[in-house]
């Protein structure tokens, strides 16, 4: 199973609390990023700026951040983060539930690895028709089903020994990176 490291961007660029407001603006510009994390003296992450967090400075009033000049007065904190070992679905729930486009990655010591974007989730639907085959068929090994894949759509073919056992085996196949969707068709 694929996991955060396997499609995140190493080596994300940073800012400092202290880290002024242009400053951030020419990083966003210049890596053509949304957003950065704001990391300590640890390189751990504290929490993000993202050009959502910069824009009320164009309105000059009415909100803190419109009068801030530097990261810590800009950021979203705590920074919501995700460990580089974590499953895809996994950071997909964390972005979902907190309506985030980006996730910084740290280690298991809180220290910035990488962010891991919306798009970069998705590259694991880039897998061939042929892997997604090689590995479910694997799985189908013993029980003698035939797998077809067409655009990661697994069509399963064939006769189990249990009608019952049909579901447990399909959410199984689910499961499998790359796959799209199973049609069942064994009896």
């Amino acid at each position: 199973m694929w996991n955060i490291a396997d499609v995140m961007t190493f080596g994300a660029v940073s800012v400092t609390a202290d880290t002024p407001f242009k400053a951030i603006v020419d990083l966003l510009e210049a890596h053509g990023v949304n957003a950065v994390p704001v990391v300590d003296a640890a390189d751990r992450v504290v929490g993000v700026v993202s050009s959502a967090d910069l824009l009320p400075k164009l309105e000059v009033s009415g909100t803190e951040k419109a009068h801030a000049t530097a990261a810590a007065e800009l950021m979203s904190a705590p920074a919501i983060t995700v460990v580089s070992t974590a499953t895809l679905p996994k950071a997909a729930r964390i972005m979902e539930s907190a309506a985030l486009k980006r996730l910084p990655v740290v280690d298991d010591h809180g220290r910035l690895v990488g962010m891991v974007t919306r798009r970069d989730l998705l590259k694991v639907f880039l897998r061939s028709d042929a892997e997604i085959r090689r590995e479910v068929t694997g799985l189908c090994a013993r029980a003698g089903i035939d797998v077809e894949v067409a655009d990661g759509v697994v069509t399963l073919l064939g006769e189990v020994g249990r009608q019952s056992a049909i579901p447990a085996f399909v959410r199984r196949v689910e499961r499998v990176d790359g796959v799209v969707d199973v049609v069942s068709l064994l009896s």
